[in-house]
């Protein structure tokens, strides 16, 4: 024992009559998630692959690990417990507007930030082509889709790449603390963890000059979750003609400053150097 270094102490490979790699993890077992992680965490940006079809290419191969019978009783059984989470499900609100119903809301409230920022950035309202929820963990993904852009402007993100770190670290933060099911709260955060690791490694690897900036992204998501309430849960629409500080408080909205990450988002997006 004493001629092994203390960092490799205690390694026991076990054997295995499988005739291929096979582990304890259904999501190391993937070749394909495997080939993603190392992909989008070793890689430079580059125009021919943008971040978003990244994000397309996880969607699809998260679909097809995932054991749905297992999600709906986590969700079932989260609902018993928490009547927010039950109220959101038996309302089942689904967004159908288009971006011209809110050409007309006022500059400087949530419906003319978001309209302004969807246009000049040519942004969908759909960040995946919508659809008719046919269970729980569906309408909890089409809902998560349609008001990612609204947690932009509540916690105070900019639209850029940088400024995409800050509703990532709310939502893992505010899924741990407004779901008692710890289970689920990992399910529920799977997307978003593994979303968010190309930023942290690609960042510090090539673009080191922003991280001071992903930094503060990070915190403020991170504080923001912990301490507001559950804002995703809302019908974003009723606050389209709120002011965005009074929209902010009637959602129970905390620690939000508004971050300008520009400059750093368009030198990770390798429109300029550093």
């Amino acid at each position: 024992m004493d001629d092994i270094p203390y960092l490799a102490r205690g390694v026991e490979l076990l054997g295995t009559d499988s005739s291929i790699l096979v582990s304890s993890s259904k999501y190391l077992n993937d070749p394909r998630l495997r080939e993603w992680v190392a992909k989008i965490a070793l890689k430079k940006n580059g125009a021919d692959y943008p971040p978003a079809a990244e994000m397309y290419e996880l969607i699809n191969i998260l679909d097809d690990l995932r054991d749905y019978e297992r999600l709906e009783a986590l969700i079932a059984d989260e609902r018993k417990n928490n009547a927010q989470f039950d109220r959101w499900f038996e309302e089942w609100h689904c967004s159908e507007y288009v971006i011209e119903d809110l050409k007309d809301c006022a500059s400087g409230t949530v419906g003319g930030i978001y309209y302004q920022a969807a246009t000049q950035g040519s942004y969908e309202v759909q960040i995946v082509p919508n659809f008719k929820p046919q269970n729980q963990w569906q309408y909890y993904s089409l809902r998560a889709g349609q008001t990612h852009d609204y947690e932009h402007i509540l916690t105070g993100a900019g639209f850029n790449y940088i400024g995409e770190l800050l509703p990532y670290w709310f939502r893992l933060a505010t899924i741990d603390t407004h779901i008692q099911n710890k289970e689920l709260a990992g399910e529920m955060n799977v997307m978003g963890i593994l979303g968010t690791t190309r930023y942290l490694i690609r960042t510090v690897l090539h673009y080191p000059e922003t991280w001071g900036a992903a930094l503060k992204c990070i915190e403020q998501g991170i504080s923001i979750g912990r301490h507001s309430d559950p804002f995703w849960m809302a019908k974003i629409e009723d606050v389209w003609n709120m002011p965005l500080e009074e929209a902010r408080e009637h959602l129970g909205v905390r620690g939000a400053v508004d971050l300008d990450t520009a400059a750093e988002g368009d030198i990770w997006s390798g429109l300029k150097s550093g």
